[in-house]
């Protein structure tokens, strides 16, 4: 029985890794200058087969991260919600944790911002359409509601609010501003939620 636990983690292990391998190849080098033969060299494996184990394509590598990082973006947000009852509080927290990711996980905010994940999951929902994206088009809704929020039509809000907020993250990620994130977050949120805030 305890083989069999010892298996299972491995198993387990082994994937990870290969999804932490590839997150880093696809933000660094894009997914189609990314192989599976590069793939294996970044986990130091001899042959491709230890990825063919939990792997049949390298789409399904790239599906996995996608639906794991959106999965993990979801639990966050509900728990921001739960937090915060004014929708500017849930607003500003959310924008927190993509700076703090922007940050401290660069790879995985890539992988959402710059690669155009359409081209190479086109079975997949686009991010706007994903459930974390979802509820965050409800906390606005609820902001309209509630007068916190200018009224227009969500999706627009949402563009105007979330491009202030994605534009200078991919600069921040990209180079083209090249100091910590944090130094942009207070004047991105102030300019995101201005241009959306009743006045």
């Amino acid at each position: 029985m305890e083989k069999e636990v010892v298996e299972q983690d491995n198993k387990t292990e082994g994937k990870d890794e290969i999804l932490v391998a590839a997150l880093k190849l696809f933000a660094e080098k894009g997914y189609f200058n990314t192989s599976l033969s590069d793939i294996k060299d970044q986990i130091g494996a001899k042959t491709t087969s230890p990825i063919s184990r939990h792997f049949k394509t390298k789409q399904a590598i790239a599906s996995e991260l996608y639906n794991s990082i959106l999965d993990n973006l979801n639990i966050s947000i509900d728990d921001i919600r739960r937090r915060n009852k004014k929708v500017v509080d849930q607003l500003r927290e959310i924008v927190d944790l993509m700076f703090t990711l922007t940050e401290e996980a660069p790879e995985i905010m890539r992988f959402l911002l710059i690669l155009n994940t359409s081209e190479f999951l086109p079975e997949e929902k686009p991010i706007h359409e994903s459930k974390p994206f979802q509820k965050i088009q409800r906390i606005i809704q609820a902001g309209v509601k509630s007068g916190e929020i200018r009224a227009s039509e969500p999706p627009v809000i949402f563009s105007q609010f979330f491009g202030i907020i994605f534009q200078t993250l991919v600069m921040i990620i990209t180079g083209t501003l090249n100091k910590k994130s944090d130094s942009y977050q207070a004047s991105a949120w102030v300019s995101a939620w201005n241009s959306i805030a009743k006045v």
